[in-house]
């Protein structure tokens, strides 16, 4: 299943603060497209950390263009579910190469993807570790 967090056109142009804007995932947005639901935040944060590591590899093994375009569709669309803009605004570059432009640039545009998915998925295991605990206090 793909992830499954794909949100309305023009959703996440912007940000809900500067200090949710710095860290991996905007947790406020997500509260927001969760209704407050904890328990979905939490299963939906997980299955971004699942299918963003296999859309991901799905990107390194795309030997053609539309193969590239959609895991990085997906990937996009996904990020913007959690809030994860950073993530988002690089799939979308990589959604728009092809061609000879993706054989020169996708390299460069993996190395970001890869990062910044690292980041967001070990903010997302924090989170969730948290939220495990049982500590009262844990935001996710």
């Amino acid at each position: 299943m793909a992830l499954a967090v794909e949100t309305a056109a023009g959703e996440g142009q912007g940000h809900s603060s500067a200090s949710n804007f710095d860290r991996p995932v905007d947790l406020v947005h997500l509260a927001r497209y969760t209704l407050g639901n904890r328990s979905l935040e939490r299963e939906v944060l997980g299955l971004f950390h699942t299918q963003s590591e296999i859309y991901l590899q799905r990107l390194k093994e795309a030997d053609k263009d539309k193969d590239w375009a959609d895991a990085a569709h997906t990937i996009k669309g996904s990020a913007r579910g959690i809030g994860a803009w950073q993530i988002a605004k690089s799939a979308e570059a990589a959604e728009l190469l092809s061609g000879k432009t993706r054989k020169s640039g996708a390299l460069e545009v993996l190395k970001e993807l890869e990062r910044l998915i690292g980041e967001a998925n070990g903010y997302i295991e924090s989170l969730l570790a948290e939220a495990g605990s049982g500590d009262a206090k844990a935001e996710v």
